[in-house]
């Protein structure tokens, strides 16, 4: 049964991916990508009052509040009304964030987990593939089929299972022997780096002697 096979790896690769970049992440890039495409209007309002506050604070530290009471008065009048206007802004975006990041992570754990369910159930008592007979004791036969496939298959659970281990082992792999040896130069440019601040802390530390004058 290829497609099952195929389907169910699929499935717990889908998992893997979204453990290995994590949920924080993801629901970051996802709420930029929501405020770009629905709260364009929003977040150019915020980069307009935080810039006109900005200016206006600068425009105010120069203007005298003796010589020009007047001009410092209103500046003064517009720099809180906008700061007033920034903070119902941010704490509306902020509610927004809150309630997005909620509803996205139920999404996600909808995504990783109810397929999961679904073929584990859906295929209960089908098995993936056929062992070849007399490789394995009965036990092992029996464990290989849990909990209902037929004696002698791999279960949906089981092959879940072992492709979830796969890929943990694939991704440790990747993290702990693969990376280091694609990227050496970040290393070595990290310890040229170490020694550079040692060199210069080593002369900082042993100036040159000044000779004393008679």
């Amino acid at each position: 049964m290829p497609s099952l096979i195929l389907t169910a790896f699929l499935v717990v690769f889908v998992a893997q991916v979204v453990s290995w970049i994590g949920e924080s992440v993801l629901s970051e890039y996802a709420y930029s990508l929501y405020l770009r495409t629905t709260q364009g209007s929003l977040v150019r309002k915020q980069s307009e009052l935080k810039t006109d506050i900005m200016n206006k604070k600068q425009e105010l530290s120069r203007t005298s509040a003796q010589d020009q009471f007047a001009k410092w008065a209103k500046l003064r009048r517009t720099v809180d009304k906008n700061l007033s206007d920034l903070e119902k802004l941010n704490s509306k975006l902020s509610s927004q964030k809150t309630t997005f990041t909620i509803a996205f992570r139920a999404f996600l754990w909808i995504i990783v987990n109810i397929p999961q369910y679904a073929i584990a159930w859906r295929y209960r008592s089908k098995g993936v593939f056929w062992l070849p007979q007399g490789w394995f004791n009965p036990v092992v036969t029996w464990w290989l089929s849990f909990p209902f496939a037929p004696r002698g298959s791999v279960s949906v659970m089981t092959w879940t299972w072992a492709c979830k281990a796969v890929l943990q082992v694939s991704e440790e792999v990747v993290r702990f022997v693969i990376l280091p040896v694609v990227m050496p130069e970040s290393a070595t440019t990290d310890e040229k780096a170490d020694g550079k601040q040692t060199g210069k802390e080593k002369v900082d530390a042993d100036p040159i002697p000044v000779a004393e004058v008679d």
